[in-house]
């Protein structure tokens, strides 16, 4: 598949991985389709884990920065 000339956005990525994970599951795609959704996947995919390892990178380097290197566990606060 050609590559597309918008802009890579990681949530539109796994919108897309999803809607083809869910195509493939249905059992109503053929061979040839399967395939070419297959190749689609590992192409979103490698996009994806590539954009988690720059983010990664990215928060390393601020961190270092700030000189705070330990993070603490983000804890989701109930306010019920």
């Amino acid at each position: 598949m050609a590559k597309s000339d918008k802009p890579f956005k990681f949530e539109d990525a796994l919108d897309e991985l999803n809607q083809l994970v869910s195509k493939m599951e249905s059992g109503d795609v053929n061979l040839e389709d399967a395939l070419k959704h297959f190749e689609r996947g590992i192409q979103l995919t490698r996009q994806c884990q590539q954009a988690l390892q720059e983010a990664e990178q990215k928060i390393s380097i601020l961190t270092e920065k700030t000189g705070n290197e330990s993070l603490e566990p983000y804890e989701q606060k109930n306010d019920e």
